[in-house]
């Protein structure tokens, strides 16, 4: 069985790390005997001729994807163009947006042939044998789809207690050295499972209110896999990492007994830290802890259940702060029976803890208590659009707050934001910033240049030439200058960018005797990846 699993496009601006859901449910069809490949349209351009072209190469009898809200469209549509170019295949999506609106999703996308509900690893197990048999998906848990224009759900599947039967996720399938170019971190989990009781949030739902906990050893395996390909920082995506303080300190034992090299940042919440656990995480390589406050407002803290204090929060920052770790700090605004008050107390508490902060727009999500129980609360939703479900603007209302008002909160931030950026960006133009701007501004440069080549496939569309049997100073002259015209930027920068795309491994060269063809390498381990196996 050969099975596409689709990354659908994410944007730059929230910072896509390897998908890791989409290699879980990887590792999964490959355990089952599948042969998989994993079309990533996060860090590779994607158009629906494209799509075509790689379904008619790889020829699978299932293609499957996942997301969360805010991309959803794009997922289901890409699944949409899959249908239409060939009915045969077994259409598949999962994540925690079709999870909780697998009814409406259905209903609209005809196309999807099967939604699987939850965590999906135990029902693509079982449901791998008989995809093909659409009278035996009633007999598997946790799927919904239609029959004969009926709905049909097969029930909730309890969530795996045992994480340590999960294979590992099927990084090797992702085009890992473009992530790497990018410069973002890979993501991992130890955990499943969230006990808190936040109303906004979909965690518990997804993934169950008890946490789960992957052996130390396990993880560190995973880690090792991950250094092996050259990643240097790793996100910790758990929910709750700091759920338990024993097993942080075991966790961080064996990164340490092991000797990793690597700098790691996790979520943590204000109630479950101590400095003890703190400088072990520290001493383990960890340098950022995130934490969700999200009001400086008391009463809006109950009235979202999210459990803390202010006076906890200002201890686990002092905590941070003494014991030498970075923090992010995360607050969300437009929050049910939101003032002006309640944002000036959130603002005057940011600012009162003077480490770095950022905001978010409430969006209540398909699965969260605020949109399952919208009509209990002080709160109005303004749109039903998915791609606005970003937190990057507003989309809810209270009976004191306009949609403008909470805009405007955030926008003054922003501005103050923006406008220190302009005045590092000023200093970097007139060649008198510090080390560490000019680092931040090309970093930066790099980074939109990289996205740019990915998302419009322009090594594809214009790295391949006539080869006239040249140096290899001369074939990447011919690339820069090139890029240099397709990007409209000063060859100086393009030639400092390609050179270290090539030093690195990220890009490499083919030379026959009539042509040359650069190509982006797969990873560190093998240049590519071909779409029909050897």
């Amino acid at each position: 069985m050969n099975v596409a699993l689709i990354a659908p496009p994410y944007p730059l601006e929230e910072a896509p790390s390897p998908p890791l859901g989409i290699c879980y449910v990887a590792a999964a069809f490959e355990a089952s005997g599948a042969n998989v490949r994993i079309f990533d349209y996060i860090v590779r351009g994607y158009h629906p001729e494209k799509l075509k072209k790689e379904l008619d190469a790889f020829q699978p009898d299932v293609v499957g994807t996942n997301s969360v809200t805010m991309n959803f469209y794009r997922a289901a549509g890409i699944l949409k163009t899959v249908k239409q170019h060939n009915p045969s295949i077994i259409t598949m999506m999962g994540g925690p947006h079709v999870t909780f609106d697998f009814e409406n999703t259905l209903t609209a996308y005809p196309e999807i042939d099967l939604i699987v509900i939850g965590e999906g690893e135990i029902t693509l197990k079982e449901l791998i044998p008989v995809l093909h048999d659409k009278s035996a998906w009633h007999k598997t848990k946790g799927v919904a789809f239609l029959e004969d224009g009926r709905l049909v759900t097969t029930g909730t599947r309890e969530v795996l207690r045992d994480l340590d039967t999960l294979p590992l996720p099927a990084r090797h399938l992702l085009p890992v050295s473009r992530y790497q170019a990018l410069g973002f971190p890979v993501s991992i989990i130890t955990s499943r499972g969230c006990p808190n009781r936040c109303i906004f949030c979909q965690g518990r739902r997804m993934v169950g209110s008890k946490v789960r906990y992957r052996s130390p050893e396990l993880v560190a395996d995973e880690i090792e896999d991950i250094l092996s390909y050259g990643f240097t920082r790793i996100n910790i995506a758990d929910d709750f990492f700091t759920s338990n303080k024993k097993r942080v300190k075991w966790f961080c034992d064996e990164i340490m007994k092991r000797r990793l090299n690597f700098s790691w940042a996790a979520f943590a919440r204000v109630d479950s830290c101590n400095k003890e656990v703190l400088k072990t995480m520290l001493k383990a390589g960890c340098d950022t802890v995130s934490f969700g406050i999200e009001s400086g407002n008391p009463e809006m803290l109950k009235r979202i259940q999210k459990g803390i204090t202010l006076d906890q929060a200002r201890n686990a920052v002092a905590m941070c702060k003494e014991v030498g770790m970075g923090i992010f700090l995360s607050f969300m605004v437009g929050l049910p029976g939101e003032t002006q008050q309640t944002l000036k107390d959130t603002r005057a508490f940011a600012e009162e803890l003077d480490v770095p902060f950022g905001y978010h727009y409430l969006a209540p999500f398909p699965g969260t208590t605020l949109w399952e129980e919208l009509d209990r609360f002080d709160l109005e939703l303004l749109t039903d659009n998915w791609d606005e479900f970003d937190a990057n603007r507003a989309i809810t209302r209270t009976s004191r707050l306009s949609k403008k008002e909470i805009n405007d909160f955030v926008g003054e931030f922003e501005t103050e934001v923006q406008k220190h950026w302009e005045d590092i960006l000023k200093r970097y133009r007139d060649g008198n910033c510090s080390d560490i701007e000019r680092l931040k501004v090309e970093g930066d440069q790099r980074m939109h240049l990289i996205f740019q080549l990915f998302s419009e496939d322009i090594i594809e569309n214009h790295g391949v030439y006539a080869s006239d049997h040249s140096s290899k100073g001369h074939i990447a002259a011919v690339l820069i200058e090139r890029l240099s015209g397709v990007l409209g930027k000063e060859r100086e920068k393009i030639e400092m960018l390609v050179t270290d795309l090539v030093r690195s491994g990220y890009l490499k060269y083919h030379q026959t005797d009539d042509r040359v063809e650069w190509s982006w390498t797969h990873n560190k381990k093998l240049d590519i990846l071909p779409l029909t196996p050897a």
